[in-house]
């Protein structure tokens, strides 16, 4: 008997080789992205024109020939694509249906300001009613972020708690969160605040239920392996890494040391692609950038 899709997903995400997409640039980081790619503010007058803009450069990068399943595991939407559609197919959807790739959203709404070294999550009002509309869709999880800046003991337990706090709640719609308390790379105190963080998350999945899973997305670490032990515990589905402003051979080079853990790339998976590129040109620099990020995961 076939699974039910979300069991489908499920044994992907945590069975298979291969890395998740992030195309999950929301409206801050939607202009520096569109840039990478080639194309200039002055491109576009106003927001809708800029979600078209970005919209139509993610459709490039999913319909690729070279964006599948075989080798990309998950894609992590911005609830402006959600709502959008790709070849007259909803987004999650097609991902899923088309490409046999995981969909997963952005349901965090930025950043508070710093305190205490770390910028918790601002309020999310409106979760439930987004949560459900994910669900409805088809969407396997969800992700969403904060930031450490320095070993702060208290400021890196508002981090984790805030973040597990709201990981219930989207495990209780039948969701798999990826909780993601970004250490920053340039932190003058990155490894001290990896251990710190490393410490609170044990204890925070101590305290889960067998069937509150969830999946961590983490800053490379500055020792190698050394998230090891979360990736063994039972309800820790996969430990996945950002780049944070390596560069892809940078990223690559260091998360290949880092045995179990698989890339979670946005902005060096998008490294190099351009607007202005022909097709053949886009899909093979594209298919190169998936190669070698998948092969740096499968270590």
């Amino acid at each position: 008997m076939a699974l039910p899709a979300n069991a489908e997903m499920l044994k992907k995400v945590s069975d298979t080789d291969g890395f998740i997409a992030a195309l999950d640039q929301s409206g801050g980081s939607t202009p520096k992205a569109l840039l990478q790619y080639g194309v200039a503010e002055s491109a576009y007058s106003n927001d809708e024109e800029m979600f078209d803009t970005v919209h139509a450069m993610r459709t490039r990068i999913i319909t690729s020939p070279a964006f599948t399943g075989d080798k990309v595991l998950g894609a992590i939407l911005f609830e402006n694509t959600l709502d959008r559609q790709i070849e007259g197919k909803m987004s999650a959807a097609y991902l899923w249906e088309n490409k046999q790739v995981v969909p997963f959203l952005k349901v965090d709404k930025g950043l508070a300001d710093e305190a205490n070294g770390v910028q918790v999550m601002k309020p999310m009002p409106e979760l439930d009613a987004l949560l459900d509309k994910a669900v409805a869709q088809g969407v396997f999880g969800t992700k969403m972020r904060s930031v450490i800046k320095l070993a702060n003991p208290q400021g890196i337990a508002d981090v984790v708690a805030q973040q597990f706090e709201v990981a219930k709640q989207i495990c209780a719609k039948g969701l798999v969160p990826i909780v993601e308390p970004e250490v920053d790379i340039h932190s003058p105190e990155k490894a001290q605040a990896e251990a710190i963080m490393r410490d609170e998350i044990q204890k925070q999945l101590d305290g889960l239920a067998d069937d509150e899973l969830i999946m961590l997305k983490l800053t490379l670490p500055s020792e190698d392996n050394f998230y090891k032990v979360l990736m063994e515990h039972k309800n820790v589905v996969r430990v996945v890494a950002l780049s944070g402003g390596y560069s892809r051979d940078d990223a690559n080079a260091i998360i290949a040391r880092n045995h179990g853990m698989i890339a979670s790339f946005s902005r060096a998976l998008a490294q190099g692609l351009s607007a202005q590129q022909s097709d053949a040109e886009f899909n093979q620099m594209l298919g190169d950038s998936i190669e070698a990020i998948f092969a740096a995961s499968r270590t």
